[in-house]
């Protein structure tokens, strides 16, 4: 018996299929930004997608675009969009948030 225990997975069917989600926030929308399998690099990216909204804040509040706002959050592989690309780094393309 003891054979047949060690063959079963150490870690539940559903941990595979959850990964980390970059989400972006302007106003109600929320989009997701990116995903990663590890929740450290997902939050690299918050840092750095955050360091980019810093850095280009006044031409964002000068083209009157709203400031993304990112955070972090587990999400299922089942939950995303069909159609689903990651966003750029500042949230929007040709003035409209994606």
């Amino acid at each position: 018996m003891r054979d047949i225990a060690a063959l079963l997975p150490q870690h539940p069917r559903g941990d595979e299929d959850t990964l980390w989600a970059v989400v972006a926030t302007v106003g109600r929308a929320n989009r997701v930004a990116e995903i990663f399998r590890s929740r450290a690099a997902a939050l690299e990216d918050r840092a750095w997608r955050a360091q980019q909204v810093r850095a280009y804040a006044d031409f964002l509040e000068r083209s009157k675009q709203p400031l993304p706002h990112y955070s972090v959050a587990p999400i299922r592989r089942s939950d995303l969009p069909r159609k689903w690309t990651p966003l750029p780094a500042l949230g929007f393309l040709r003035g409209e948030f994606i």
